[in-house]
């Protein structure tokens, strides 16, 4: 039996922890499903880079290169997490079947929103890699990915979630969600 971990969460995850009482999900969740993108994004600009070297004439050339393939695949799961919610992601399903019940408790929980709001800006990126493509832009499919790649490996390894800091940048600066207004 392991025992529960009694790390507590960095400072930059303090205003993603989940209001007691209030829906959570498991933190370590999102860190595998990133996991498995970062993998799938150096598969795509492998790929993107290879066919970049002889680029394709029409758009049913370049829609039907491997790396186009896999990259739309990644931008309809990013989809997926964005408008369906992270607890719904294909990532969380297997999380949650496979993976957690080997694991502890986890010390806390986080709010899905930022998470969610993460994998909306996963899905733009992406979707301008994939316009940016069948448009004939060079490189157009490979920075996206690479821009993709750094944020997925920086929530992977590091537990640094982008998308989930610009969230909250969002709400501090009262552009997203609701503000606390203090009564007097």
């Amino acid at each position: 039996m392991t025992q529960p971990s009694t790390r507590t969460p960095a400072a930059s995850k303090v205003g993603l922890i989940a209001q007691p009482g209030g829906p959570g999900i498991d933190p370590r969740g999102p860190r595998v499903g990133a996991g498995i993108t970062a993998v799938l994004l150096l598969v795509v600009i492998g790929l993107g880079l290879g066919d970049s070297a002889a680029p394709a004439a029409t758009v049913a050339e370049r829609a039907t290169q491997p790396a186009f393939v896999l990259f739309a695949i990644i931008t309809a799961l990013f989809a997926w997490g964005a408008f369906a919610g992270v607890q719904r992601h294909p990532y969380g399903w297997l999380f949650k079947r496979i993976i957690l019940p080997r694991l502890a408790a986890p010390t806390h929980r986080e709010n899905p929103k930022p998470p969610t709001f993460a994998q909306g800006v996963g899905f733009v990126v992406t979707a301008v890699g994939i316009v940016l493509l069948l448009l004939g832009v060079p490189f157009g499919l490979v920075i996206p990915a690479a821009l993709a790649f750094i944020a997925a490996f920086l929530n992977s390894v590091f537990d640094y979630c982008f998308g989930c800091q610009i969230y909250l940048l969002l709400v501090r600066t009262g552009i997203v969600g609701r503000r606390t207004v203090a009564t007097g």
